[in-house]
């Protein structure tokens, strides 16, 4: 319950709703905004505030849900219901395109179960019945109007009417011609007077043709005649109009009579669409003010985080001001706050602010406040704000405000919320003070929540004093003498009188006088109280700067830890390419060297050509950046037995084994855990030294095939935050370039898109992916990402 009856405009509450008013698409809709209310069941608040919360999130995800046109059709239905009555063509195609929104949005939530549960109860039970829109849509076509096939004698009549104007045509033309011919016409052409073909005739020549004048110029130079022979068509014409017309009503009357049994269902079409059209509205408005479900409460209490007054951000977005945030709290141990300060600092919008607030958000709207807030229900708000002196009833102000008090005291109880601006004032303040500190005491010990502002000492100190009772003073920047517009709970505020009016220039002389008037004891309670309010407020900037600092020191360790990962990477990336590089160039080396061995032999070891061999075995091996000591460029056992235990190489290949056994020409060699038996012929013997080079090199292809053989063109990063599925990301990503592999598969789910366009951007840095493309819309779609190599 709302007192006084004035509250919802003195909250500004009347303000908001027609904001809300705005956005309707219907007279329904707004009619809907009209009767809101201020409601005190949990239940009902919640479903109002889940129903905005949800379609809010359509709108911002941009859901394909198209709410464009709909009409009253409780009008139509209720014109439907008269027997003898119909409709015509412009209303059943009213019906048929809100029926088609009606579908439309059905399906989208029939798509989408379960995804948005409080939106979808409002079409439970709700029959489709898409017959009416077959009946419809036998009778109209796509632009509204009566087909010409909607009835076999309607076919006939249009037939015979198409036929009856080309007839009438042949002949008006053939006349006009012939008429021309004779210079009867005057200037212009063909032209309609009363809904006739008529011929411009000058007027001395209207004897020569035979017809009915309907019209002359102004002037009387020019007759319009219709000729004799076309008036006879034309009458057919009208008749076959008149029967054209009554075939169509007679249509129009059938099919409202087969429209007759749906009017309850029809009725039902128009209370959904109604009320989606009221909870689009509603958040379509908080997408407007930035507004957001608090958690609500069945206790009536409150807790205010970041809280904005909605008409101030609008006023303030306009003029590109931003409002600063309230944060407030009302509940068993801080039952009223009572808040003082400066004039202009901001009391009377933290008062407005915590009730327009409330009052919207029992309503079903939904708040621009910090999601992590709470907010209760309360099953009264009374206010007392404003001037609502009354000459007719013989009211002063202070009397009006006593008149709102003994109603204050008489009902309010423990879920009350009271708000009252410039408590005590319009009379004595020798007496307005304790009235009002007696009235404060009896609402607290009825354990009433409130927001109070005043100007009374008396009031601060009963306040500092009384358990539920909590000061509070709008922070003031006196060396500036400007209003921070910050709520400072603990403390009471000065009024800053003196202040502000030796800012504003009034005379010193003056300003003494009054301080000496004003009494030594209460000079220095206000002194205090400014010197305590520039200490906190330095305190709170200090607290501020602290808390930048402390962040960006944060944000300072964060970005260090990430460089250094990223240079740990780096580093581990380089090693990689490194080895690699390293691989390759042995092994080029390794090839030169095994085709010199094959020439030396070839030229069976002459000096000349064994030297020549050997320069350009190390240019080539310079030219690699790999240099070789020229007593030892490689071992090779020239006509040297092998023996049991030597170790040698297949001729053309990196195999290297150990001789086990020598039986003449056949050697049997045991390669790692295989033996096998070989000529003599097909293997050469090698150094120890070579055999380590040859088994490093062995088990740097065997790690790398098994790592080719362990990766998995396949990543999930599902569910994960988005710096870490960047860290996995970039991990994968390495190894899969640096094992080659044409293109991967990376899952990231769709969701709200967040991750996916992450994970997107940041693959494009890197220079060796070609394109990405999304999976077939059968296996997952945009919830799946492919990537292409080059």
């Amino acid at each position: 319950m709302l007192y006084p009856e004035n509250c919802e405009e003195r909250l500004g509450f009347n303000e908001v709703r027609q904001m809300v008013r705005q956005h309707c698409l219907s007279t329904m809709g707004q009619n809907l905004v009209d009767k809101m209310q201020v409601m005190a069941k949990h239940d009902q608040i919640d479903k109002f505030l889940r129903q905005t919360k949800e379609f809010k999130s359509i709108l911002e995800n941009q859901e394909p849900l198209q709410i464009s046109a709909f009409f009253d059709i409780k009008i139509l239905a209720d014109k439907i219901r008269v027997e003898g009555s119909y409709l015509i063509e412009d209303e059943l195609f009213k019906i048929y395109t809100s029926l088609q929104t009606v579908f439309a949005v059905i399906k989208f939530f029939d798509d989408r179960k379960d995804v948005y549960p409080s939106l979808e109860a409002l079409f439970e039970h709700l029959p489709i019945e898409r017959n009416i829109l077959r009946k419809i849509e036998d009778l109209l076509d796509a632009k509204g109007k009566i087909k010409p096939n909607a009835s076999r004698e309607l076919l006939d009549i249009t037939t015979a009417i198409a036929k009856g104007e080309q007839e009438v045509r042949r002949k008006m033309d053939s006349i006009y011609k012939s008429a021309v011919a004779n210079n009867w016409v005057a200037d212009g052409s063909l032209t309609v007077r009363d809904g006739r073909m008529c011929i411009p005739i000058l007027a001395e020549n209207k004897r020569k043709l035979k017809g009915f004048i309907h019209d002359e110029s102004a002037s009387g130079q020019t007759v319009y005649l219709e000729p004799e022979e076309v008036f006879t068509l034309n009458n057919k014409l009208r008749d076959l109009e008149f029967d054209r017309r009554r075939e169509i009503i007679r249509i129009l009357i059938a099919t409202t009579n087969e429209l007759r049994p749906y009017i309850p269902i029809l009725l039902s079409y128009h209370g959904f669409l109604t009320k989606l059209d009221f909870v689009r509205a509603k958040a379509l408005f908080a997408i407007q003010v930035g507004a957001q479900m608090p958690v609500l409460l069945k206790e009536a209490k409150t807790k205010l985080i970041n809280a904005r007054h909605p008409l101030l951000l609008l006023s303030f977005a306009a003029d590109q001001k931003t409002v600063v945030p309230l944060n407030i709290q009302l509940d068993e141990g801080t039952r009223a706050v009572l808040v003082s300060g400066p004039n202009a600092g901001g009391k009377s919008v933290c008062m407005k602010t915590v009730g327009l607030l409330q009052m919207m958000l029992q309503t079903g709207l939904l708040v621009p406040v910090d999601e992590h807030s709470e907010m209760g229900i309360f099953h009264q708000i009374f206010a007392d704000i404003g001037d609502d002196q009354s000459i007719e009833s013989d009211l002063s102000t202070y009397s009006a405000h006593l008149n709102k008090m003994r109603y204050f005291v008489a009902h309010a109880n423990a879920k009350t919320l009271v708000l009252i601006d410039e408590f005590g004032t319009g009379t004595d303040p020798q007496f307005g003070g304790p009235m009002a500190e007696a009235v404060l005491e009896v609402l607290n010990n009825k354990k009433v929540r409130g927001v109070i502002t005043t100007h009374y000492s008396n009031l601060k100190l009963f306040a500092g004093d009384t358990d539920g009772l909590e000061n509070a003073s709008m922070l003031f920047d006196n060396s500036r003498m400007k209003p921070l517009y910050i709520l400072d709970i603990g403390k009471p505020g000065s009024s800053y009188a003196f202040e502000i009016a030796q800012n504003i220039g009034l005379q010193k002389d003056v300003l003494e006088l009054a301080k000496q008037k004003i009494g030594t004891n209460q000079n220095s309670i206000d002194s205090l109280l400014v010197d305590l309010e520039k200490e906190k407020r330095q305190v709170h900037e200090s607290k501020v700067k602290l808390a930048n600092q402390q962040n960006r020191l944060n944000q300072l360790l964060a970005e260090n830890e990430k460089q250094k990962l990223y240079l740990e990477e780096n580093k581990r990336n380089l090693i990689k390419d490194a080895k690699l590089q390293a691989q390759n160039i042995i092994k080029d080396a390794n090839k030169l060297v095994e085709n010199t061995i094959a020439q030396i032999k070839k030229k069976q070891a002459d000096k000349e050509a064994t030297r020549e061999l050997r320069q350009n075995l190390q240019k080539g091996l310079v030219k690699n950046e790999v240099k070789i000591e020229e007593p030892k460029p490689v071992v090779v056992y020239e006509n040297t037995a092998i023996e049991v235990g030597d170790w040698v190489q297949l001729n053309g290949t990196e195999s290297t084994g150990q001789v086990m056994e020598v039986n003449k020409s056949n050697l049997v060699v045991a390669f790692g855990d295989l033996r096998s038996v070989v000529k003599m012929n097909r293997v050469q013997k090698i150094s120890n030294k070579q055999v380590k080079k040859l088994v490093q090199r062995s088990s740097y292809t065997n790690s790398l095939s098994d790592a080719v053989s362990s990766f998995r063109a396949e990543l999930d990063l599902r569910g994960m935050r988005g710096e870490v599925a960047l860290q996995e990301l970039e991990n994968y990503f390495d190894k899969a370039i640096m094992l080659g592999f044409p293109s991967v598969k990376i899952i990231h789910g769709k969701g709200d898109g967040i991750l996916r366009k992450l994970i997107r951007n940041h693959l494009k840095s890197y220079k060796q992916v070609d394109r990405m493309e999304d999976e077939h819309l059968d296996r997952g779609g945009d919830g799946i990402t492919y990537v292409y190599m080059k």
